[in-house]
């Protein structure tokens, strides 16, 4: 709102900019793992998913799901994904079973994968580099955890694990995810991009022109 009425007095070339302040820009290019889906009641095999958050348009070939043991840190499921993030913001990975049938209608990738339950981890790899992974439950020692900083808690079943904000990371799983008692695939909240106040953008907008002004000013000089 107030880039617009700034823009009306200060003309087209601060719309452009005003646009972009107001606008943001993502927190961060690299995709994220946002919700995991791996314990249903009952049978698991088919109901499972993994939703992840990124630019909306960006291409996930090269990217792959991985599954790693809790017990003992060896690989599990392994997933080549296929597809861009969609206009949400959100890719959705969703678990079949032998008949290839899915509980999770509408998502952008199937694939047999079913992740198991917890203490476990799942990571999100491009080529062979961790980008972000989740790890969930309690380890003993000895065992495995392959996530980021402490582990998130173990969902009950029925319920997932969900970033508290699907765009933000703060490399600490138990402070980055919470439990949903309900399972929302392909669905997410994105933290908030605060509206600058009407005082930062004038102030923005006398920068923007004083720097135009000393441009078209050395411009003359060079010319005459």
């Amino acid at each position: 709102m107030y880039a617009k009425r700034l823009a009306r007095v200060l003309g087209r070339g601060w719309l452009a900019f005003a646009g972009v302040m107001v606008a943001g820009l993502p927190a961060g290019a690299t995709p994220l793992i946002s919700e995991v889906y791996y314990d249903a009641v009952g049978a698991d095999n088919g109901h499972g998913f993994v939703e992840i958050a990124g630019v909306p348009g960006a291409d996930l070939a090269g990217y792959r799901l991985l599954g790693v043991n809790g017990a003992n840190g060896a690989p599990g499921p392994l997933v080549e994904l296929v597809g861009a993030i969609g206009p949400s913001g959100l890719f959705l990975l969703a678990d079949v079973d032998r008949e290839g049938v899915s509980a999770t209608p509408g998502a952008d990738q199937y694939a047999n994968f079913d992740f198991q339950n917890g203490p476990d981890s799942v990571q999100l790899l491009a080529g062979s580099v961790v980008v972000d992974a989740l790890a969930w439950g309690v380890f003993g020692p000895g065992e495995f955890p392959a996530g980021e900083g402490a582990p998130a808690p173990d969902a009950p079943p029925g319920s997932s694990l969900a970033r508290l904000f699907a765009d933000r990371d703060s490399d600490d799983n138990a402070a980055d995810f919470g439990i949903l008692a309900v399972p929302t695939p392909g669905q997410a909240t994105f933290a908030p991009i605060p509206e600058p106040g009407s005082g930062a953008l004038l102030t923005l907008a006398l920068g923007f022109l004083a720097g135009s002004r000393r441009r078209t000013d050395a411009a003359g000089v060079g010319g005459a």
